[in-house]
C-alpha cells in the first residue's frame, strides 16, 4: 500500500542527499507531494512535483506503478536515485519509457555578475518589449501552448502571485520569450525558459533570463536552474551558472 506523507520529516531523510529544489518545494510543504511504503517508517519515497518524480530509498516496484489521483497527465520525467531505481522504473514502463540525460547546474548564490545582466538585458532590441509577468501575461502565457509551462504549477494569478515570479518578451502584444517560476521553495524559485520556436536563437531567453535572476536577487531569492539539454547548459553559463554534473531521467509517455 501507498500513503501520502502529510509530516514530511519522516521522509527527510530519504532524500538528504538530493541537492534538487523541486524535493525541497515538497519537503516545505509549499508545491508537490511524497508518496511512500509506510507512513511512520518509510524505506521508499516519491517526491513528485510537476512533471516531475523523484524516488529514494529502497527500490518499490508499487510505489514505481503509483499514479495520484489528483496527476492527470500523460507524461511525467522520473528521476531514479541510483541504478536499481532506474531499473524499476524501465521494467514497469517498458516502451513507454525512454532513458535520457539531464544536466544539473551548479547552485551557487553569489555566483551572478549583476552588471553583465544589466548588459544583457539593455541589448533588447527597440521591436521587443520586456515586461514582468502581471495578471494579464499570465492568463497570455496559459493560452499558447508553448508558453504554458511558464505558470502551469499555479492553480490561478493569486497562487502565482504569491509564489510565483517570471519575465517575458513581448512583439506586438505578442509573448515570444519567457522565463519563469516552474516551481517555488522557501529560499528560491526553479527556472522555466521557453521561446515560441520562430524567434529563438536570437537571445530572447537569455534577457529574459537576466531579467528574472535580477528579479529573484532583489528579493532575496535563489534562481536554480536545471537544464535538459546542452543548449540549456550554455545558456544558463551565459548568465553566470556553472555546469555540475550529468545524470540519469526516464521519460515516461502515456503515464
Amino acid at each position: 500500500m501507498i500513503y501520502e506523507i502529510t509530516n514530511k520529516e519522516k521522509a527527510a531523510s530519504l532524500f538528504s542527499q538530493w541537492e534538487e529544489t523541486l524535493i525541497w518545494s515538497c519537503l516545505q510543504g509549499i508545491m508537490g507531494s511524497i508518496y511512500a511504503d509506510d507512513s511512520d517508517h518509510p524505506t521508499a519515497a516519491m517526491a513528485i512535483c510537476g512533471d516531475f518524480a523523484f524516488f529514494s530509498g529502497t527500490p518499490n516496484m508499487e510505489l514505481v506503478s503509483y499514479k495520484p489521483d489528483w496527476c492527470t497527465q500523460d507524461f511525467i520525467i522520473m528521476v531514479p536515485q541510483n541504478e536499481d531505481w532506474k531499473n524499476a522504473i524501465v521494467q514497469f514502463y517498458g516502451s513507454k519509457s525512454k532513458i535520457v540525460s539531464r544536466y544539473a547546474i551548479k547552485k551557487e548564490p553569489d555566483v551572478f555578475d549583476t552588471e553583465k545582466l544589466e548588459k544583457i538585458i539593455s541589448s533588447l532590441p527597440d521591436e521587443y518589449e520586456l515586461c514582468m509577468i502581471d495578471e494579464h501575461l499570465y492568463q497570455m502565457c496559459k493560452e499558447a501552448s508553448w508558453s504554458t509551462d511558464l505558470v502551469s504549477q499555479f492553480q490561478n494569478y493569486e497562487d502565482y502571485r504569491s509564489l510565483g515570479l517570471g519575465s517575458v518578451i513581448l512583439k506586438n502584444n505578442v509573448i515570444v520569450s519567457g522565463a519563469s517560476s516552474y516551481s517555488r521553495y522557501r529560499e528560491g524559485i526553479e527556472i522555466e525558459i521557453d521561446t515560441k520556436e520562430e524567434y529563438r536563437r536570437k537571445g530572447l531567453a537569455c534577457i529574459c533570463g537576466a531579467k528574472l535572476i535580477l528579479e529573484c536577487l532583489k528579493q532575496n531569492l535563489y534562481p536554480s536552474w536545471d537544464a535538459q539539454n546542452k543548449a540549456s547548459v550554455a545558456l544558463a553559463e551565459k548568465l553566470g551558472y556553472h555546469y555540475s554534473h550529468t545524470y540519469t531521467a526516464i521519460e515516461v509517455y502515456g503515464y
